[in-house]
């Protein structure tokens, strides 16, 4: 291991060649999602598929929700939400006691659309991981669950750089 150094607690931080290995793993799952975006973007844009995988993550959600989660101004989110539903992805209905409150849900179309880009994504990664022995595998899926427990949980729900649902 190279460039293994202690803090000032006197523990060991992770090498050079560990922090290379995990952003080349890092690297290997970026084109996996890139891929599948690229497979749906005749249909919707990035920040577009990042709506609808936020609602299928979060269930409903009004529109200055979505504007808050994904980190852009609401007149943006409207603007998204808004040829989401032109396209038949999402459907908005009033709130019942507030009409200032739009409900934003997926349809069966969007829901449709997660779902296969999900599953291109499970497909790529089963396709690498059949590339590898039983014993790497079940090393690499104790490793990656490792690295999401230390980095806290499953990552952001928010839709921005989801690689699935929560489960």
């Amino acid at each position: 291991m190279v460039g293994r150094v202690n803090d000032s607690a006197g523990e060991a931080q992770p090498a050079l060649d560990e922090i290379d290995a995990v952003l080349a793993a890092a690297n290997v799952l970026l084109r996996v999602a890139a891929q599948s975006v690229l497979d749906v973007e005749e249909i919707v844009t990035t920040p577009q598929l990042r709506v609808l995988i936020l609602i299928a993550a979060s269930g409903p959600q009004n529109l200055g929700a979505v504007a808050a989660e994904l980190g852009v101004h609401p007149s943006n989110a409207t603007r998204t939400c808004d040829r989401l539903v032109q396209a038949g992805l999402i459907a908005r209905t009033e709130h019942r006691a507030d009409r200032r409150y739009l409900h934003l849900a997926l349809t069966e179309r969007g829901r449709d659309l997660v779902s296969h880009v999900l599953e291109r994504r499970r497909r790529a990664i089963a396709d690498i991981l059949s590339r590898m022995s039983a014993d790497q595998r079940a090393a690499t899926a104790r490793a990656l669950s490792g690295f999401a427990a230390a980095a806290g949980g499953e990552g952001t729900r928010d839709g921005r750089f989801a690689l699935s649902l929560p489960k």
